[in-house]
């Protein structure tokens, strides 16, 4: 059997509205300057502290605490506003389950977001595991995410799959195939110079690569 583990963010779903409105929240609460949206992009992917870290100016690091802490204020109850699938990632998912492919998620994310939005946005879809950021287990792009997901179940081929070079390195680090999505947050040049197995232009193009792919 066959094992395709999702990244969420900028992968499954276009989540940086919602995460760069949060983070403009706690700016502003403190007086930092903001920042635009497409900014934003260059600064996700390594979980909610890192990217609280990054928004802060220079000499301000050190308000990184009181700006996660407003930032969970505002995410908790505005994570969906914004938040949308890309077109054909249901499709995608269910061609793969169709075929006998397990589905599972990793993402930086804090996990209790991550399984929250998986729910609402993908109630029909069955994933095996849906792991998030938390304090049990190092961030991607450290594999152990990833073993704990393919730990005690049998499969042929596992795929990491994801819009960033972290998900391209973390597959590297667990020994897996890594699939990079173009669509996502950071385009084809970052997934390709990281090494990318494969990158695909649209969702469906995971399903073909996965299924039919040369892995030879």
């Amino acid at each position: 059997m066959k094992t395709a583990i999702f990244d969420l963010d900028g992968t499954l779903a276009d989540t940086l509205y919602d995460l760069a409105d949060a983070i403009n929240y706690g700016l502003e609460k403190l007086g930092f300057p903001l920042h635009e949206y497409e900014k934003y992009k260059f600064m996700v992917g390594n979980g909610i502290i890192k990217l609280c870290e990054r928004a802060l100016p220079d000499d301000k690091k050190d308000y990184t605490e009181k700006l996660h802490m407003l930032f969970n204020e505002y995410y908790g109850e505005h994570f969906l506003d914004k938040t949308r699938l890309y077109p054909d990632i249901k499709q995608t998912l269910e061609i793969l389950a169709e075929n006998n492919v397990s589905l599972a998620v990793a993402t930086n994310k804090p996990q209790d977001f991550a399984r929250e939005i998986i729910k609402k946005i993908l109630p029909d879809i069955k994933f095996m595991k849906i792991l998030g950021g938390c304090d049990e287990r190092p961030k991607k792009p450290y594999p152990d995410i990833i073993h704990e997901i393919l730990d005690g179940i049998s499969f042929s081929e596992a795929f990491m799959i994801g819009d960033s070079d972290v998900d391209i390195i973390t597959a590297k680090n667990a020994g897996i195939y890594s699939i990079g999505c173009e669509w996502g947050f950071r385009g084809r040049e970052e997934l390709s110079g990281a090494g990318a197995d494969f990158i695909a232009c649209n969702p469906l193009d995971i399903a073909d690569f996965v299924l039919k792919g040369d892995l030879s």
